[in-house]
């Protein structure tokens, strides 16, 4: 019998059960926190496991199968221009209206297909922050300074932090460099065009769905908001148009689930998601009983869901329970954080930071709360470091970016921004 081994046991048992005897049920603050964690996780499985993570699943297990480890580590590698590769990088926000969750299996395909560090965090930190809406909304409600700052300083975060991430960590990248050099090179299966189009109606289907409600009820962003579920059904179509001719998929299995969408969406005219979630069903019947090539698909695709997933409930679970909802309280009160952050202190933005880096923020929803948090008393250099950090942090994702980079890397990343954005935060407080 290994005795150290089973004292470590012991202890863990020991202290589940005093953690579980002293458990502070029927105080008003620990119950009500418990509800904001419920109540949270089901809006994140509403909201967003089924309309922003499950297609990001889906593109991550492309990216995997079926573009080539050469193509990325020509445009993303520790090798690649650093021009193109961190100025792909710290743009694709700009195309993918993410949160801080739904990039992370995008994130973690192309870090496993040989991405460099440098421009695959530039790529992680630009996914959910330089969302175009989302500072348009900010210049709109909290002023076109606020908005102008938010987005140069996303642009220039994601390069900065990228560039630092590969200086800090030179010596391992050179080595998983050359790993994956030495890995043998597929050829890919058809034209770079054909797999461009592919990756853009996937990419349209997750923008389209998870488009977010502008400010104004006129104008494009309300034109595209309303007509959302028709661009995301053309994207559908052209989608399956693309399985059936370049990817050998029946067409008669094609026709079915796109029969079954169109009976659910006349069924059910005011819950577009369940549509949306035969869609998804069905192309997982479709890509898992179809060609080696789809089910290969299939597979990547499960595997990022499994890995992924459980994480990411969990961590909104915790969120929920530290941090409460949007206008609600957790565990932590609401009079706690609206005290730290007041004012344009260097406390003050270094406290919005960390706050902003562990709360989850949904796509858009920083921005009324920034307002009520300024409307209370907070300064604009704060509110800036807050919305730097923010949306492109959340203690879900942290857990997530642990388990892909370990943490020594996860550790790196969250402190680059949390500084920066304090800092950034400081000097636009100095300036304005």
């Amino acid at each position: 019998m290994n005795f150290k081994q089973e004292w470590k046991i012991l202890f863990l048992i020991v202290l589940i059960f005093f953690v579980c005897y002293f458990l502070p049920v029927g105080t008003p603050r620990f119950d009500n926190a418990v509800m904001e964690a419920l109540y949270l996780i089901k809006w994140y499985a509403r909201e967003h496991v089924l309309l922003c993570l499950v297609p990001a699943f889906f593109i991550a297990g492309a990216i995997g199968v079926f573009i080539s480890q050469n193509s990325v580590m020509k445009y993303l590698g520790a090798d690649a221009n650093k021009f193109i590769a961190y100025g792909v990088a710290s743009v694709s926000g700009t195309i993918l209206a993410v949160c801080s969750c739904t990039v992370l299996p995008l994130f973690s395909g192309i870090y496993k297909m040989g991405a460099g560090l440098g421009p695959a965090t530039a790529f992680l930190y630009s996914g959910p922050a330089i969302n175009v809406l989302a500072i348009i909304l900010t210049a709109r409600i909290l002023g076109l300074e606020l908005g102008l700052a938010r987005a140069i300083g996303a642009v220039l975060f994601s390069i900065i932090i990228g560039l630092l991430m590969f200086l800090i960590f030179r010596k391992e990248e050179i080595q998983r460099t050359q790993r994956h050099a030495n890995m043998p090179v597929s050829e890919p299966t058809r034209p770079l065009w054909k797999t461009a189009v592919f990756f853009a109606s996937m990419i349209a289907i997750l923008v389209f769905a998870n488009w977010g409600k502008p400010e104004s009820n006129t104008g494009f962003w309300y034109f595209m908001f309303q007509y959302k579920w028709i661009f995301t059904s053309l994207s559908g179509v052209i989608l399956g148009i693309i399985l059936g001719l370049w990817f050998e998929i029946q067409w008669w299995k094609i026709i079915v689930t796109a029969m079954a969408c169109i009976i659910v969406a006349i069924l059910f005219p005011h819950e577009p998601v369940v549509a949306f979630s035969v869609g998804f069903i069905g192309l997982s019947i479709i890509t898992l009983t179809g060609t080696d090539e789809t089910k290969e698909w299939f597979s990547s695709t499960w595997n990022f869901a499994k890995q992924i997933l459980p994480l990411l409930l969990a961590g909104v679970f915790i969120a929920g329970f530290l941090l409460g909802r949007p206008g609600n309280e957790g565990v932590i009160p609401n009079a706690w954080v609206y005290t730290a952050v007041g004012g344009n202190s260097i406390r003050a933005n270094f406290l919005a930071s960390i706050v902003g880096a562990f709360m989850y923020f949904a796509t858009l929803t920083e921005v009324p709360i920034l307002q009520g948090l300024i409307g209370s008393g907070m300064g604009k250099g704060p509110a800036l470091a807050l919305l730097l950090a923010g949306p492109a942090l959340s203690l879900p994702s942290m857990i997530v970016i642990y388990n892909i980079l370990g943490l020594k890397k996860t550790v790196t990343y969250i402190s680059l921004v949390v500084i920066m954005a304090t800092i950034t935060g400081i000097l636009f407080g100095v300036i304005v």
